[in-house]
């Protein structure tokens, strides 16, 4: 178990620790949207998609920027560079389809 929360935190912070920040505030309105206003579920849901593929973005223009100060920069620090930034991209993935699961619960039964 505690290699598990050793795990998320690495990952959280290895995620940066603003845009992470960010997509975990939107996981929070998210769930408090679901009990109080259902309607903005899916909509939320694709801000922290939206928000995930931005931040990512963000990074890999970072990286290609010092890449370009410092052509020098071996393949393995590379790949690094470009795990790390899919981070925020899983984690707003992830918060897309908790959105979902959660609006399928809260539609209206068919009888």
């Amino acid at each position: 178990m505690l290699t598990i929360t050793l795990s998320m935190v690495s990952w959280f912070v290895n995620g940066g620790p603003v845009g992470m920040s960010v997509l975990t505030i939107i996981l929070v309105l998210l769930l408090f949207a679901a009990w109080k206003a259902p309607a903005w579920v899916k909509e939320i849901g694709i801000i922290a998609l939206v928000f995930g593929i931005f931040y990512q973005l963000l990074g890999i223009y970072q990286m290609c920027g010092y890449i370009q100060n410092y052509p020098d920069v071996s393949y393995p620090v590379l790949c690094g560079g470009l795990k790390v930034s899919m981070i925020p991209t899983f984690y707003g993935i992830i918060i897309y389809m908790i959105s979902l699961v959660l609006r399928i619960i809260q539609k209206p039964r068919v009888a």
